[in-house]
């Protein structure tokens, strides 16, 4: 029992020697600008089709799942209104943190695994060269500039699914659609959605490195540095979502 928690404690000791580390080096020359501007290419544009399909998808099905409901109190006319407010509120940069946690957290947790089991970093290190900055700083800003960029597009995506259920079904007009669409929406909605994505983005992009960059000895290690990112990251994800929307709630 002693052991446990001694090891729990030692565990959280080197969570804060890392990100003590991101923050001291992450300002400090020289920028990997050129490495930074590669890791937003393999998080956004690889994971472009994966997020189109999905975001198109979340918008039919939310609204075909809502119109019955509503149908039965005769306010379809609602329905604009009701999309746009879980898809921008909620579902838009929870989806996307999701979709890059399980694609991008475990591709960076296996990468970074990888290296440190072929002793990459260790020989990195011995070279005098700076592996923490060039591996791990260059992919946290990456997922934390391009998690809201792709929460942006998800809301559009879906809300073009919506509109043309909506369409289809009701003979909604695009400019009513994104009259309504919007209208109940507030300032403060669209800055909390946004800093979600940009917590999101950053949650998944540190935890990932962790994982990876303190991976185990041996082969077993890089899938454990994968599974682990994607666990955690999800998990800590759901947490900032309920304190995000507590705090956006303060506001409103």
């Amino acid at each position: 029992m002693r052991s446990a928690v001694a090891d729990f404690f030692l565990m959280l000791y080197r969570i804060y020697l890392f990100f003590l580390q991101f923050f001291k080096e992450v300002f400090l020359p020289p920028y990997e600008w050129k490495e930074v501007f590669r890791q937003c290419y393999e998080v956004g544009v690889r994971s472009f089709t994966l997020i189109t399909l999905t975001g198109f998808i979340i918008g039919v099905i939310f609204t075909k799942q809502s119109r019955p409901s509503l149908l039965e109190f005769g306010a379809t006319s609602w329905l604009p209104s009701l999309v746009s407010i879980a898809i921008m509120k909620a579902l838009a940069p929870l989806v996307t943190a999701l979709i890059a946690a399980g694609k991008v957290g475990s591709s960076i947790g296996a990468e970074l695994g990888s290296m440190r089991v072929t002793e990459q970093i260790d020989a990195m290190e011995v070279s005098g060269t700076k592996p923490f900055k060039f591996l791990v700083c260059t992919r946290v800003l990456a997922t934390t500039l391009s998690i809201p960029l792709l929460a942006i597009y998800v809301a559009l995506i879906a809300l073009l699914g919506g509109y043309l259920n909506i369409n289809q079904n009701e003979g909604t007009s695009y400019s009513t659609f994104i009259q309504q669409a919007f209208e109940p929406l507030t300032f403060v909605d669209f800055w909390a959605s946004l800093a979600k994505a940009v917590v999101f983005g950053f949650t998944i992009g540190i935890v990932g490195c962790y994982q990876g960059y303190n991976a185990d000895k041996g082969t077993e290690g890089v899938g454990k540095a994968a599974n682990g990112a994607v666990v955690t990251a999800m998990f800590i994800v759901f947490i900032e979502e309920v304190l995000i929307v507590q705090i956006a709630g303060w506001f409103r």
